[in-house]
């Protein structure tokens, strides 16, 4: 599956080794999906051979299904190390009830580097298919070694192939979006024509899954029935989120003061309210920020408080009366856009949920976190 960037919280689980500098998890859904996957192989086994009984074909069925596992956890560490070899640190793989996935940190800076860690696990798999093939032809289909190595051929190359289909979340919709995103220039519109892409193949496994039985004159089977209704609607779910990351991403990659925030105009500490209300009026600004004697923003004006002073005593009654005090830190550069500005106004508003834009050493705005939290929902 195509791999995206996650939260820095890591998956609840069972940390089973470390590979690239990134814990491998098994997720308590894996349990699941070994035992359900051990059971539905057991009447496969006991065909390959007949002569197998008891325990030992659920035995054999677990191999099978811990060589499966295997195969996506190399499937996963290939897209890691080419990851990691191109600047995108891994922060872990994880083993779940549907395969598995790697999360990283951060976003592929570059179309390339998106493709290139993207096409890395289904190559894997296609090798490990060649692999399994030619050790499995060489036991023989007479060795229930060979028909298990063969089965790994067939699991590896179908999971391979399945993988390059052109719609995320799968890695073929990665290959798709940076192809998109090279011609545009946008990462926004290769993720969202790739997420629709992606719902149009998880129309497909629902169309595979059930209409095709039936055009062909029979039903589907409970199995396909029920993993090709759990992989469709895994896509289609993988594939709207990918369209709401996207859009979150574009309001962020716009975000600048401007659209954020509200013009602020400065005053100096002594002025009054009066001469406040002029500045703000003259310089066209929403928002009045009381400098510093040492000219640092210190404080921004209430508005509500300022229009409750009379205009017969706002020319005495001091600007600082009105004004709420800034702590120190809670400014940011007005220069600042999109993700950049994002990390700048995170720090910020750490100290205070109002934070000064200050560009070229003019205050140019005052923004409220409301206001910002607001703007990226829209």
């Amino acid at each position: 599956m195509s791999d995206q960037p996650r939260p820095a919280r890591r998956t609840s689980g069972w940390v089973v080794g470390r590979v690239a500098g990134a814990p491998i998890v098994l997720a308590p859904s894996w349990v699941v999906a070994a035992v359900v996957l051990t059971v539905v192989l057991a009447p496969a086994v006991r065909g390959w051979a007949p002569g197998m009984v008891g325990a030992r074909v659920y035995v054999v069925a677990l191999v099978f299904v811990v060589l499966l596992f295997a195969s996506v956890l190399v499937h996963e560490i290939a897209h890691g190390l080419v990851a990691r070899a191109r600047g995108q640190q891994p922060q872990e793989f994880v083993l779940t009830l549907l395969g598995g996935h790697t999360s990283f940190g951060a976003a592929a800076a570059t179309p390339g580097t998106n493709a290139l860690v993207a096409v890395a696990g289904p190559v894997a798999n296609l090798v490990l298919a060649g692999g399994f093939l030619v050790a499995g032809l060489a036991v023989g289909r007479d060795q229930l070694v060979g028909v298990l190595l063969l089965a790994g051929a067939f699991s590896n190359g179908f999971v391979g192939l399945f993988n390059l289909l052109p719609g995320l979340p799968l890695d073929g919709g990665a290959v798709l979006q940076s192809l998109v995103w090279a011609v545009t220039g946008r990462r926004h519109t290769g993720t969202v024509v790739a997420a629709w892409c992606g719902r149009l193949v998880a129309v497909g496994v629902f169309a595979v899954a059930f209409a095709l039985p039936f055009a062909l004159g029979g039903r589907p089977t409970l199995t396909d029935a029920v993993w090709g209704g759990l992989i469709g609607a895994f896509i289609w779910s993988g594939a709207s989120g990918a369209i709401r990351a996207a859009r979150t991403q574009d309001a962020v990659d716009q975000l600048t003061v401007e659209r954020v925030g509200r013009r602020a105009a400065a005053v100096g500490h002594t002025d009054s309210v009066a001469q406040a209300r002029a500045v703000a009026a003259a310089a066209g600004a929403q928002d009045v920020v009381v400098l510093a004697p040492d000219g640092r923003p210190a404080a921004y004006v209430d508005v509500a408080a300022a229009s409750s002073v009379p205009a017969d005593l706002a020319g005495t009654t001091p600007v600082t009366t009105v004004a709420v005090t800034l702590p120190g830190g809670a400014v940011v550069d007005g220069t600042l856009v999109g993700p950049a500005l994002l990390d700048a106004l995170g720090r910020a508003s750490r100290h205070s949920p109002v934070v000064v834009a200050v560009a070229h050493g003019r205050v140019v705005g005052l923004v409220r976190v409301p206001d910002v939290v607001a703007a990226l929902r829209a």
